[in-house]
C-alpha cells in the first residue's frame, strides 16, 4: 500500500486525540495542493513522520511494515491520552498487536505501550472512579473504663462493628492542564459528604499547583519514615494552595492553608495560617536528603505565639533491599519552649532476609516535643474514633522503640508482628508497651481479610491503663 494511505489511520488517531493545528509541510516532494498535504505536515510537526535524509517523503512508494511500526510508536508517544476516544483506543490496540514484532525490533517495549494504551482506556470519557472500604469487627476487653466511655481502642462497650473507612474518589481530566479530583466519604454520624475537592493545574516550567481542599501534606511518608499509619507532622485535607516544582535532582514543594473553616481536629483556637516548604534531593540511587519546615501563624485575636517545626531527613540505600534512614526535628512552640527529637530507622526487605522483612525504628524526645497530627505513626490499632496510642504529646516519653516484622508466605498469605516500647519520662507514669500478632489473606487482588490480636499496657503512659483487642478486618480497594 502507498505511504499516504497507510498513514490515514495514524493521522486520524493523532488529529482527533490531540489539538489540531496548521503546520508547514517539510517534505519537498509533497505538493501544496495534495489532499494529504496538511495531514502530513501535522504528523511531521508532532514527530510522527521523519522522512528520508534527503528531505523527501516518497509518498507514492509502498510503505514497509518497519516504517508503519515506527509511525505507530511515535504516535503513541505524542497522542494526548486525555482526549482519546474509544475508537482511538481500539485502533491503538490493533496497531500494537499487528506490528508487535517490528516494534520489538525497533527496541520499543510493547509492555510499556500496552500500559500506555491501558492508561488511555482508563480515562475514556474524562472520568476516573476508584475507592476503598474497610470494615472492622472489633472485640476488646473494655478494661478499666466507665459505662458509656470509650476504651483505649475507641470501643464503647466490649464489641463493635466499625466502618473504619469508606471512600469514593472521582477524577475529571478537564484538559491537558487542569484536573479536578474529589473524595466522598463518611462524616461523623455516618453521613456521606465531599471531604476533598481540588484542582491540579500545570503551569510553565513544570510547576504544578493544587488549589482547594487538596489531599494533604505527608512529607514523612514521601521519605518512607514510618511503617504503620501516619507521620507526626502530616496535614490532611488542608484548604489552600500548594505548588510543586521538580528539578534535576529532586523537587521543591510549598503550601499555604487555613484550617479554621469546619475544623474539628483541635480543641485549641485554630484561626491561623499554616505554611510549609520542602526541598528534596535525590543525589543518586544510594543517597537522598530532604529539608522540611512547617509554620503556624496565629491571627491577632488568638492568644498564641506563632509556632515552627523544622526537620531534616536523609537515607542511605546500601542495596535495593537494605536502607538506613534518619531525621532530626527542632521546634519553637507557643508555650515558649524549643524541644528537639531525633529518629533512626533500619528498613530491610524480605528479599534480603528471605524469611521476613524488618522495620526497626527508634525515637528520642526532649520534654514538651509535640506532634501536629492527631494520629501518630504507631496508631494502627487505636486509630478508630480518633484514639492515639501515645498521644501527640511525644515529650512524655524519653524514647520509643518500634519494630515491625512481616512474612509473605505466598501471593495469598502474609503474617505480621508489631512491638512498641515507650519509656515514660515521669517516674509516676507507666511505660507504654504494645504488641500485635496478625495474619492477612488476599482473597482476590481487590479484597483481603485480616485477623489480628493486639495488647496494650500503659496506654499514653497512664498507670494500669491496659487492654486487648481482636480485630477482623475486611479491606476492599477498587
Amino acid at each position: 500500500m502507498k505511504k499516504i494511505l497507510a498513514l490515514v489511520a495514524v493521522f486520524a488517531l493523532v488529529a482527533f486525540a490531540t489539538p489540531v493545528f496548521a503546520a508547514a509541510n517539510p517534505f519537498m516532494d509533497v505538493p501544496m495542493n495534495h489532499w494529504a498535504y496538511d495531514a502530513i505536515g501535522q504528523l511531521a510537526a508532532r514527530g510522527v513522520l521523519s522522512g528520508y535524509p534527503n528531505g523527501a517523503y516518497k509518498g507514492n512508494q509502498p510503505m514497509t511494515r518497519y516504517e508503519v511500526a515506527s509511525a505507530v510508536a511515535r504516535a503513541l508517544a505524542v497522542v494526548d491520552m486525555t482526549k482519546a476516544s474509544k475508537q482511538d483506543v481500539e485502533m491503538l490496540k490493533k496497531l500494537v498487536v499487528e506490528f508487535k514484532d517490528e516494534l520489538d525490533a525497533l527496541g520499543v517495549k510493547v509492555d510499556q505501550l500496552d500500559s500506555r494504551v491501558s492508561l488511555i482506556e482508563s480515562r475514556l470519557g474524562g472520568w476516573q472512579i476508584w475507592g476503598q472500604m474497610r470494615f472492622d469487627a472489633r472485640f476488646s476487653g473494655n478494661d478499666g473504663v466507665s459505662p458509656g466511655e470509650p476504651d483505649v481502642y475507641g470501643n464503647v462497650g466490649e464489641n463493635q462493628f466499625h466502618m473504619e473507612r469508606y471512600r469514593i474518589f472521582l477524577r475529571r481530566y478537564i484538559d491537558d492542564k487542569v484536573t479536578f479530583t474529589a473524595r466522598i466519604g463518611a462524616a461523623q454520624g455516618g453521613n456521606m459528604q465531599f471531604q476533598r475537592y481540588w484542582v491540579d493545574v500545570k503551569f510553565p516550567w513544570d510547576i504544578t499547583a493544587s488549589i482547594g481542599r487538596w489531599a494533604g501534606v505527608d512529607w514523612e511518608g514521601e521519605d518512607g519514615m514510618y511503617a504503620d499509619i501516619d507521620g507526626p507532622f502530616a496535614l490532611w485535607g488542608p484548604r489552600g494552595f500548594q505548588i510543586v516544582k521538580p528539578f534535576a535532582m529532586g523537587s521543591f514543594t510549598a503550601f499555604i492553608a487555613r484550617p479554621d473553616e469546619g475544623n474539628t481536629d483541635e480543641t485549641a483556637p485554630v484561626e491561623r495560617y499554616d505554611f510549609g516548604a520542602r526541598v528534596k534531593f535525590n543525589f543518586n540511587e544510594y543517597f537522598w536528603l530532604s529539608l522540611n519546615a512547617r509554620w503556624r501563624n496565629y491571627d491577632a485575636l488568638v492568644a498564641r505565639d506563632n509556632e515552627h517545626t523544622y526537620w531534616g531527613a536523609l537515607g542511605v540505600n546500601f542495596t535495593p533491599d537494605i536502607a538506613l534512614k534518619g531525621s532530626y526535628y527542632a521546634q519553637d512552640l507557643w508555650t515558649g519552649i524549643s524541644p528537639n527529637a531525633w529518629q533512626a530507622v533500619l528498613d530491610v526487605k524480605q528479599s534480603a532476609l528471605k524469611f521476613t522483612s524488618l522495620w526497626a525504628e527508634y525515637w528520642g524526645f526532649d520534654e514538651g516535643f509535640t506532634g501536629w497530627n492527631g494520629t501518630m505513626p504507631w496508631d494502627e490499632f487505636t486509630d478508630a474514633n480518633g484514639m492515639s496510642l501515645t498521644s501527640s504529646d511525644l515529650g512524655r516519653y524519653d524514647n520509643i522503640l518500634f519494630v515491625r516484622l512481616q512474612q509473605r508466605w505466598s501471593d495469598k498469605f502474609t503474617t505480621f508482628q508489631r512491638y512498641l516500647k515507650g519509656n515514660a519520662r515521669s517516674a509516676l507514669a507507666e511505660d507504654t508497651t504494645n504488641w500485635t500478632l496478625g495474619i492477612r489473606y488476599q482473597y482476590t487482588p481487590a479484597l483481603n481479610f485480616e485477623l489480628a490480636y493486639d495488647k496494650i499496657e500503659g496506654y499514653q503512659t497512664e498507670v494500669d491503663r491496659d487492654d486487648h483487642l481482636i480485630r477482623f478486618r475486611t479491606n476492599v480497594v477498587f
